[in-house]
């Protein structure tokens, strides 16, 4: 696991490839103009200012994040882009959020939900400071082809634990992130819906995109050399390491796809 400063280093790098898939998903929500939002777990605010974008000038959103460091990064992202009268931070736990019900139009969780904590007094916590009649919605990472040729290694480099993260070997699948809707109708949310977001990049890559694949890689499979063959390690090396001849990145022809999958619903009025 990176440490917090190349964690967040990566984090900034890999954003060109899922802004504008996140922008989409944003958008898709169609929260109201206006609105009062929360972004729990918001990390480093890469989000805060889409949605911004979404809800205009008289909106707010408040990002919520347990760890300080992010929160710190968090403010800069948006003083940077000119939101601090919009955005404020606090930092707190999504599993007992620090407000009183039905505080919000909205709540919004990204790459947080189920990942890896019990999903469902999260979603039940983000239900309880939304207003009725207002929108939850949660949102994940939810597949890739990144290595074009290759898909037999890439599906065992999926399947380390890295790769499957946080789905743990022995998790019940009803805790599979894409079991979400179950969750949502567990806690009684209405209008259930899920849509999955797609990004693609294909050559001749911009330097910020190839950077960007670069730190995905290294994000997606962390420290999985034991738990392949060697055989499989040799060629993950060969075509993942930036410095190899045979880096894929370099390839005339590469194409690639990620995506993201969203769920959201209503808090019963």
């Amino acid at each position: 696991m990176p440490d917090t400063n190349e964690y967040i280093q990566r984090l900034r790098e890999s954003n060109p490839l899922r802004e504008p898939y996140l922008r989409a998903a944003i958008q898709a929500l169609r929260l109201p103009v206006g609105s009062r939002g929360l972004d729990a777990g918001c990390g480093i605010g890469l989000q805060v200012p889409l949605l911004v974008e979404a809800i205009g000038p008289a909106g707010h959103v408040t990002g919520l994040d347990l760890c300080p460091e992010f929160l710190v990064h968090a403010e800069r992202i948006a003083e940077k882009a000119g939101l601090s009268g919009q955005v404020s931070f606090r930092e707190g736990d999504v599993r007992r959020l620090p407000f009183d019900d039905n505080t919000f139009d909205w709540a919004w969780s990204a790459d947080c939900v189920g990942l890896p904590l019990e999903p469902l007094p999260l979603v039940e916590e983000l239900a309880r400071v939304v207003k009725p009649g207002g929108t939850v919605a949660i949102l994940a990472w939810s597949s890739q082809m990144l290595l074009p040729g290759h898909p037999l290694l890439e599906a065992r480099l999926n399947a380390t634990s890295s790769g499957i993260a946080p789905f743990v070997k022995g998790k019940r699948p009803e805790l599979h992130f894409l079991r979400a809707l179950g969750w949502f109708r567990d806690v009684g949310l209405d209008e259930l819906t899920a849509q999955t977001f797609v990004g693609d990049v294909q050559a001749p890559l911009s330097d910020e995109i190839r950077e960007a694949l670069i730190s995905l890689f290294e994000m997606r499979w962390v420290n999985v050399e034991s738990e392949l063959s060697q055989e499989d390690w040799v060629e993950y090396q060969r075509l993942c390491e930036p410095e190899s001849s045979d880096f894929i990145l370099n390839l005339p022809d590469y194409y690639a796809f990620f995506t993201e999958s969203l769920f959201h619903g209503r808090v019963a009025k």
